[in-house]
């Protein structure tokens, strides 16, 4: 629950703070403010780990996960540029819908019918949400 209320304050925060922004810089900006909040963060609860001790595949796949995210934040700013926040972020939420199919390809996993419904219930409801009347 609290994370989806501070994705929902995440949009909205964003498409004001962009406004008279280049969202690739505002992109920028945002990624330093989350280091400064989880590194006090990570030193004062003790979970540091020492990096030697992270395997490759881990390090590959944290990489990888990071140049994801990256992409994913700059096509987000640079849409909320562009269009309404109330439009933007359900589209940005068709990701739930892209998880749980790549989770199946690429991760074995495995939806019933009432998995699958969901999905499909959650791609129609962004695709509704987002599309001007």
């Amino acid at each position: 629950m609290l994370s989806d209320m501070f994705a929902a304050l995440t949009a909205i925060f964003a498409k004001v703070g962009i406004e008279n922004i280049n969202s690739d810089f505002a992109t920028l900006i945002r990624t330093v403010v989350i280091l400064l909040v989880l590194g006090p963060i990570i030193a004062a609860t003790g979970q540091f780990q020492p990096l030697s001790e992270i395997s490759r595949k881990t390090y590959l796949f944290l990489v990888l996960s990071g140049l994801a995210t990256g992409a994913s934040w700059l096509c987000y700013f640079r849409a909320l540029k562009l269009g309404n926040a109330a439009q933007v972020a359900p589209i940005d939420k068709l990701s739930v819908v892209l998880v749980a199919v790549f989770g199946v390809i690429f991760l074995g996993e495995r939806l019933s019918a009432a998995n699958w419904l969901g999905v499909a219930l959650i791609a129609a409801g962004a695709v509704l949400v987002a599309t001007r009347a």
